[in-house]
């Protein structure tokens, strides 16, 4: 299969563009940058040059394909989170143009903080426009009403920790705000839970949606439902060897940099995988997050 990614220089795309190369597919990366075009071309995949503002090199490269691979995610001005689902949107319908009446394979990214908080959501409950990755609602319901029209269009909803390797999401951001603090902190009792998965397990869900899972499907990358967050931080703190301590609601804000990282921080969101390791035979085996933060890389340099 000859199969279109955009975001494949990002985090996790490495590890999904190596994951279909190595199972015999032909990737075409979208690149907007010799230095993202070299790393395509170094994973074994081509480039075409090309931003996600730019629809034409969208629908010029899904229409090259036998399926689409949707990683990248309109821009990183978290100011603007209009603008942010608007560009994502947009993005995806210029994908899925080309690929209508085709029965072709769309896979978008979404988060499972999409789901509602504060119980264990499924494949099966609604995502919440109202949740904390409310932006990426419209971009799941763009995606996933391409399937009424011979589409095979698929959500896959990532935890919101793909640990790692290089990681340079909310873990290290955490692990910033220790060594600047002095402590590693939890909001409240730290009885919040946060899914997670490993950017390999996740590569491997990815290959598997875009090959096999029907349309309209949304699914869920997550290998561990909900990871108390009091357990996080009090690996933080022992690899660091600072204090593990308790933040007030009402200081998260201030101690963790910005409200939305104090939000997603006290954020009770665990999320179920089991449909989706059911649908598609998918088997997460490798690292748990703290295993990683254990024997990873996450704490080699300041």
């Amino acid at each position: 299969m000859h199969v279109f990614v955009t975001g494949g220089t990002g985090q996790t795309g490495p590890a999904i563009v190596a994951e279909l190369v190595r199972a015999g597919h032909r990737v075409t990366g979208l690149a907007r940058s010799d230095a993202a075009a070299g790393r395509l071309e170094e994973l074994g995949a081509a480039a075409l040059r090309g931003t996600l503002d730019d629809v034409e090199a969208l629908s010029a490269g899904a229409a090259r394909s036998d399926g689409v691979v949707h990683l990248a995610f309109g821009g990183a001005d978290f100011s603007d989170p209009p603008a942010m689902t608007r560009r994502d949107v947009a993005a995806i319908r210029a994908l899925g143009a080309p690929l209508v009446g085709t029965d072709r394979p769309l896979v978008v990214t979404s988060g499972t903080l999409v789901m509602p908080a504060g119980r264990v959501s499924t494949e099966a409950d609604a995502a919440s426009p109202d949740s904390i990755g409310g932006l990426r609602y419209e971009g799941e319901q763009a995606c996933l009403g391409l399937a009424s029209r011979g589409v095979r269009s698929v959500v896959i909803r990532l935890a919101p920790t793909v640990h790692g390797p290089r990681d340079h999401g909310f873990v290290p951001m955490l692990i910033a705000t220790a060594r600047r603090t002095g402590f590693s902190a939890y909001v409240g009792d730290g009885s919040n839970r946060w899914p997670a998965v490993h950017r390999l397990d996740a590569a491997v869900l990815y290959r598997l949606a875009l090959e096999t899972a029907p349309a309209g499907s949304a699914l869920h990358g997550v290998g561990e439902e909900g990871v108390p967050f009091r357990d996080i931080a009090g690996k933080i703190g022992e690899r660091l060897g600072i204090p593990v301590r308790s933040v007030d609601a009402a200081d998260a804000a201030e101690h963790f940099g910005n409200p939305f990282m104090a939000i997603v921080y006290a954020a009770d969101a665990p999320v179920s995988s089991a449909q989706t390791q059911r649908l598609l035979g998918w088997a997460p085996r490798h690292e748990t997050l703290l295993d990683d933060l254990d024997r990873g890389d996450y704490f080699a340099a300041p």
